[in-house]
């Protein structure tokens, strides 16, 4: 399904997302050993199995969704300015998705200055390309930066994603694909969409 975004409803951006995955999954994920798509499944199953609500598991699954060409944006490490891949994400899921899975999207770029700031350990983790874009998308975040950050009420659970996407670069390994996650994906949809209308 390669429909229009601005065509898309809740009985179609779960399909849609899907697709995506399916045509543009195993795409070059900046230069990592993982492909786009195995980090976001590696995200997501490592928060499958340690039990995380359906929130964290497709925020996990879906984090990096803006870093798909054509449908949102992209990034390469030869970029000398940040794309802004979470905004293009968080723009689409936010009509579907409750504030916490989009934020988990919008935010995760802004968790990693936050915990290079907050956690000088924290940037020991970080690959060569997540380096790269960190210098990119402005550093380690300043003192004004952080308390503001530490606002959010969704604070945890966008944390708790940025670390499921650097846990998420694992040469060789096994995930289930897009479908198994697909029914977590459509319930949260849909509770939105009633809460929304209600």
């Amino acid at each position: 399904m390669n429909a229009p975004i601005e065509h898309l409803t809740a009985d179609t951006i779960v399909e849609f997302l899907a697709s995506i995955f399916e045509r543009r999954g195993s795409e070059e994920y900046l230069g990592e050993p993982v492909t786009m798509g195995e980090h976001m499944l590696q995200g997501a199953t490592f928060a499958e199995q340690n039990g995380q609500p359906d929130e964290i598991i497709v925020g996990a699954l879906l984090h990096d969704i803006g870093h798909f060409t054509s449908e949102f944006g992209t990034f390469s490490m030869d970029d000398t300015e940040d794309r802004h891949h979470e905004d293009a994400g968080a723009a689409v899921l936010e009509q579907f998705f409750p504030s916490v899975v989009t934020d988990c999207c919008r935010y995760h770029v802004a968790a990693k200055r936050y915990l290079c700031a907050t956690k000088p350990s924290y940037s020991k983790r970080l690959s060569e390309a997540s380096v790269h874009s960190l210098n990119l998308q402005g550093g380690p975040m300043t003192a004004d930066e952080v308390a503001e950050f530490e606002q959010n009420p969704n604070l945890k659970q966008i944390i708790a994603v940025r670390y499921l996407d650097e846990a998420g670069k694992v040469a060789g390994m096994e995930t289930p694909d897009f479908r198994h996650f697909a029914p977590r994906v459509q319930r949260l949809v849909d509770a939105h969409m009633r809460a929304t209308q209600s």
